[in-house]
This record gives C-alpha cells, sequence and structure tokens, in this order.
C-alpha cells in the first residue's frame, strides 16, 4: 500500500508575489496560524494595526467553535447528536445552514450538506487509511437528504435522528466573507483573506492592479500552477481530487464525495476554480460543479452572472466558463 497525504500547508492555489513585498510602498501586517483544520494567512497592505490581526483570528476561532463537526460543543455538532430533538443555535448558523439548503436544491441533492453521516467513516488523516467498508456506506447514505432538515426562527432539527450536518465545503467561505467585512468596516481597502485555500481579495494590491492567483496543477509535486487569475475585490476557490487524499491497492480514494454512494466523486475531474466576489459562492460552487461533473457543472457556472470557472480534467486538461477572460 502507498499512502499520500497532502499537508494543510500545501494549498489548491498559489498566490503569486506574495513572498516579496517590492512591490508594496511598505511591508504587508501577517498573521499565519492553524485555524478551521487548515493554515491560514491573513495580508493586510495599508495598515499597522495588530488589533486588526488579533480580530480576525479570534473570528477565525469563533466561528470554528460554531460551524466545527467535530468540536463537540460546537452548535453543528450539538446539532447531530440531538437526535432528532430540536436545537437553538445563533443566527451564523441558521444563516450558513440556509446558504447550504440553497446549494443543495440547485444541484437536486449532489451537493449536501447531510453527508456527515458518510464523511464520518473516511479518515483521510490516519496513519494507515482505508475506505470504508460497503455496508457501513449503503447505511451512512440512506441519512443523506438535506430535505430532513427543519429550520424554525433559531432552532434546527434534523427530522432523520441518524442524519448528520457537515458544513465543511461552505464553512471557510462564509468565514471569509465575515473576516472582509470586518476590514472593510474598519477601513482596509487592500488585504488578501487565504483561510486554506480559499482566497479573498479585499481590492486590489496598493499600485492599483490586480492580484495573481494562480491555479495550482493537481498532483504536482511543488505548487506548480498550471494557469492563474487576477483577480481584484473577488475569490478564488478550488476543489479538487489532490488536495486530501489517499492510496491503497493501485486505487486513489480522495475527500469529495459523492452524496448518493458515499464513495469519491470520480466522474473525469482533477479539480474545479471558481472566481466570484463572495467566497461562500466560490466554495459552495467549487463542490457543487466538481460533483455535477464536466458538463452538468459547467453548463450551471456559464448560467450564472458574474461567476467564473476553470476545470481541469484528469488529463490536466483546462476548460474555462463562457465568459471567463483569459
Amino acid at each position: 500500500m502507498r499512502v499520500r497525504k497532502i499537508a494543510a500547508l500545501v494549498m489548491a492555489i498559489v498566490i503569486f508575489g506574495m513572498t516579496g513585498c517590492s512591490e508594496f510602498s511598505q511591508k504587508p501586517l501577517t498573521y499565519t496560524g492553524i485555524a478551521l483544520d487548515t493554515v491560514i494567512n491573513i495580508q493586510i497592505y495599508d495598515s499597522h494595526d495588530e488589533e486588526l490581526i488579533s480580530h480576525c483570528q479570534k473570528l477565525c476561532e469563533e466561528y470554528e467553535a460554531k460551524f466545527s463537526r467535530t468540536i463537540e460543543t460546537s452548535e453543528i455538532a450539538r446539532i447531530n447528536a440531538a437526535g432528532g430533538a430540536p436545537v437553538e443555535v445563533s443566527q451564523d448558523t441558521v444563516t450558513l445552514i440556509k446558504k447550504g439548503i440553497y446549494y443543495c436544491e440547485m444541484s437536486d441533492g449532489a451537493f449536501d450538506i447531510t453527508i456527515g453521516s458518510v464523511t464520518s467513516l473516511w479518515d483521510f488523516k490516519a496513519e494507515d487509511p482505508s475506505p470504508p467498508s460497503p455496508e457501513a456506506l449503503a447505511e451512512a447514505v440512506n441519512h443523506v437528504n438535506y430535505r430532513k432538515i427543519l429550520i424554525d426562527g433559531n432552532t434546527v432539527r434534523l427530522l432523520d435522528p441518524a442524519a448528520k450536518l457537515d458544513l465543511g465545503a461552505i464553512a471557510k467561505g462564509y468565514i471569509a466573507d465575515r473576516i472582509k467585512e470586518y476590514l472593510k468596516e474598519e477601513g482596509v481597502k487592500h488585504a488578501l483573506i487565504d483561510l486554506g485555500g480559499n482566497i479573498l481579495a479585499v481590492g486590489g494590491k496598493l499600485d492599483g492592479t490586480p492580484f495573481n492567483i494562480g491555479v495550482r496543477k493537481p498532483f504536482a509535486e511543488s505548487s506548480e500552477p498550471i494557469t492563474s487569475v487576477r483577480i481584484k475585490n473577488k475569490s478564488v476557490v478550488t476543489s479538487g481530487t489532490y488536495q486530501r487524499y489517499f492510496e491503497k491497492d493501485d486505487t486513489l480514494y480522495h475527500h469529495i464525495l459523492s452524496s448518493s454512494s458515499g464513495r469519491p466523486c470520480n466522474n473525469g475531474l482533477n479539480s474545479v476554480t471558481i472566481i466570484t466576489d463572495s467566497s461562500l459562492t466560490a466554495d459552495a460552487l467549487s463542490t457543487t460543479c466538481f460533483l455535477l461533473g464536466p458538463d452538468a457543472g459547467m453548463n450551471l457556472v456559464n448560467q450564472l452572472d458574474n461567476v467564473d470557472a476553470v476545470f481541469i480534467n484528469t488529463d490536466n486538461e483546462l476548460s474555462f466558463s463562457r465568459n471567463f477572460d483569459k
């Protein structure tokens, strides 16, 4: 058996021009740390106020304490452990669940935030990971159905007591949007927020030019880019098979799981990158479009306003959305 793990430090997206500051009039105010089960990096280019960075770190910790599936005291974990009983939660959690349901409906269940019963069976961080048994997966997918979520005010209930929420595909995007919102309220006009590869720009560079964001070549030994995008006030998010995976018996198992089979979704794609204003939207659509597959996924993007995409197939060939500016 050969096992490969992509560490959290290896991001799906490469940020060009981040290592040197010659293009900026001052060294950026920077925070790098571990949160949300990944490496986060926040760089502010037009302020030296350390309180800004401290508050961004605090926001990450507070939201993780609400949204994490694995922190027993989180609001999501309490919903999952309630056995179908109603659980009162914060407005943030209600908003995030409603956003998740929106994308569940958009994809007719291909994307489903009640996939927690399935994701809990897979451990991509294990020393010697193995796929779950077919029997366990068959039982778990029986409890994947976003239509079993009942929201009443600030109360959330899972009508299937064995169902489990997993907001991992949208939580980082929501948090990035909230961090950007806070920074703009504090007068910041030039910053980059990177939550484990969820990139969100506040404005552009100090000289007025866009940030240049590279999209990583799948399975490259280093963070080699295969293409790049230039952004101001936009988010870039990639969902890819190479981000978390292991190999056993000559089979690759990645973390983007089908809601119908409980197994890795293998449809000829290596990654989907979404570029749009909201990091939550980019986060949700990158996973949704991957699960829908190359044709239906790209068709969805082409129907949406202000959304661009880069699809990379298993031969590392690129496809671009209709309005993508190359």
